[in-house]
């Protein structure tokens, strides 16, 4: 959803419900990239307070989340055609596929026992996985616009095809 979508005249109804979408989207997709920040941040600073190193799995996710927070970030700034970088919301999705299959495996069919630290990772899986759905999502709506508004005159002028 670019600048020229919410100046458009002729409808500018359907971009202003399209820019509203498309930052209700990103907002979840930072609140969520915020969570697994946090509770995968927990578990490497208990890891850290008991002596032993950060295993590389949990790097790994917080590097990803860190990624996505300010790819989010990048793209609500008003003027930024978020739709132009599909790629990279595709790389992020395939990014959160590796996160929810590597601790999926870990922890869906762990079973916690009253174990806080395990409920607490088991949730986390869940959190992935609607991470890597709502990135699925933004991949897919970025590629449908990019095709959509390719063929358009240029911002500026309105005279070049853009």
């Amino acid at each position: 959803m670019a600048f020229k979508d919410r100046t458009a005249t002729s409808s500018s109804s359907g971009s202003f419900v399209g820019w509203i979408i498309h930052a209700v989207l990103r907002f979840f997709q930072f609140v969520l990239a915020l969570t697994v920040l946090g509770l995968y941040g927990a578990q490497l600073d208990s890891e850290r307070k008991h002596g032993a190193h950060g295993d590389s799995r949990w790097i790994y996710t917080e590097v990803i989340a860190a990624l996505s927070a300010l790819t989010c970030l990048v793209y609500m700034i008003p003027l930024v055609k978020s739709y132009l970088f599909f790629a990279w919301d595709l790389i992020l999705f395939v990014m959160w596929v590796v996160v929810f299959g590597i601790f999926g495996q870990l922890y869906i069919t762990k079973n916690a026992h009253d174990n806080l630290s395990v409920q607490q990772m088991k949730n986390a899986v869940w959190v992935d996985l609607i991470n890597m759905l709502l990135w699925l999502l933004s991949a897919a709506c970025g590629v449908v616009l990019f095709f959509r508004y390719r063929r358009h005159k240029s911002l500026y002028t309105g005279r070049a095809n853009a």
